[in-house]
């Protein structure tokens, strides 16, 4: 679903991307989650950037023990705020110094959490007082005692293998479909030409490769654009997502061998 008004849409590597990040920003390799999502490791920081720039990444933090970090205290306020004063009210309250977190709730009572840090109880007393100076009503409040951060399961790959294919799958108008998918190391088209794929009825008739993501560049395809492995290409199939449609970008599926 796209993000408020941007028109970014996640597909199956941008979930990996955001699980990853979700989960260790700090350690997650580019080259490394591109191994496992069957891309290169450019089109992973390529992703990224787009992702930032879309603003659905939005920055890295850090999780600090504030406990540990000189035995300092944090403290959860629920407030209550006018839902026509709450953007302004927030903005003012992450301005106090010791406010670290504030959060707005879109309606009900306590609509808007502060997450404040303070050196002892007079510290926090003194945030307190400065949340109401500025028309800040306090419900309730309480010291927290631990935080648990945990990445968004369904972005979570569903195995530590290939990207599952395809990447992505728009459904138009009759039997017809947009689908996104990965070229793999030892596709049938991998290393083609799109025509020479097409004079070998590798690509048919009812598929057309309508753009093509290679690292950090967007390719528009032409008769003689090869497919290389790990290009994300974007097809428009007549035939909706037809399995033989898709085959031609995957690794052929080794036959079982049988006793005889």
């Amino acid at each position: 679903m796209p993000h408020r008004d941007t028109p970014y849409r996640l597909d199956e590597i941008d979930r990996r991307i955001l699980h990853a990040l979700m989960d260790d920003a700090r350690n997650t390799s580019a080259s490394t989650l591109g191994e496992e999502a069957g891309v290169s490791g450019a089109t992973i920081r390529n992703r990224i950037h787009k992702l930032e720039d879309a603003g659905l990444i939005r920055g890295y933090t850090a999780h600090i023990d504030f406990e540990l970090a000189g035995g300092k205290l944090t403290n959860l306020y629920l407030c209550d705020v006018p839902v026509t004063d709450r953007e302004v009210l927030a903005h003012e309250a992450r301005a106090i110094p010791g406010v670290i977190n504030v959060r707005t709730l879109m309606t009900g009572r306590r609509n808007l959490h502060v997450l404040a840090v303070g050196e002892d109880t007079s510290d926090l007393r003194r945030i307190a007082r400065r949340l109401t100076d500025i028309g800040i009503h306090i419900e309730d409040e309480d010291l927290v005692e631990e935080e648990l951060p945990t990445p968004y399961g369904p972005f979570s790959p569903d195995d530590t293998g290939q990207a599952p294919e395809p990447n992505d799958f728009i459904s138009l108008t009759g039997n017809a479909s947009v689908v996104e998918v990965t070229v793999q190391a030892d596709a049938p088209i991998a290393g083609l030409t799109l025509e020479a794929a097409a004079g070998r009825n590798i690509l048919d008739e009812e598929t057309l490769v309508i753009a093509i993501e290679r690292d950090d560049r967007e390719l528009t395809p032409h008769g003689d654009t090869v497919l290389q492995p790990d290009d994300i290409v974007t097809i428009l199939s007549r035939a909706g997502a037809d399995a033989d449609a898709l085959a031609v970008f995957r690794e052929p599926v080794p036959e079982s061998n049988t006793e005889r």
